[in-house]
């Protein structure tokens, strides 16, 4: 019966998230709704965690605000969280940066994790003989 009160609540906590994006973004509700192709009235329902959106809402959301899908996915319990997803979190939910350098510094974290990621598929060369001389 726990996870019956967590949904509500997420949703609460999913609506809040797409307030703040449309907040930063300097969108009105209606504005955002033409952007995402969806209704004022259903935006408005999602945005108050009155109403659960599909995956498809979702990513037509997230193409508005000019933000990952997956981050919104996350906080609707549709996929799981991964390492370093807090980071991306943080970036998207600061005020203080405009879209354009959210988005910039989000594809350079990225893309240093995904040079690190190919590091350690394969081991920097000279490695092998290390500690047996």
């Amino acid at each position: 019966m726990a996870a019956v009160k967590e949904l509500p609540e997420r949703w609460r906590d999913l609506g809040e998230f797409i307030r703040e994006q449309r907040a930063s973004s300097r969108l009105s509700l209606r504005r955002l709704s033409e952007l995402a192709g969806i209704s004022n009235p259903y935006l408005s329902q999602i945005e108050r965690g009155l109403r659960k959106p599909s995956a498809e809402i979702l990513q037509q959301i997230a193409r508005a605000l000019r933000i990952s899908a997956e981050t919104l996915y996350i906080r609707a319990g549709i996929l799981e969280e991964r390492e370093g997803t807090d980071l991306v979190d943080h970036i998207l939910r600061d005020q203080s940066l405009t879209e354009d350098q959210k988005q910039t510094l989000i594809k350079v974290y990225q893309s240093f994790r995904h040079e690190n990621e190919n590091r350690l598929v394969s081991p920097p060369v000279g490695d092998a003989g290390d500690g047996e001389d």
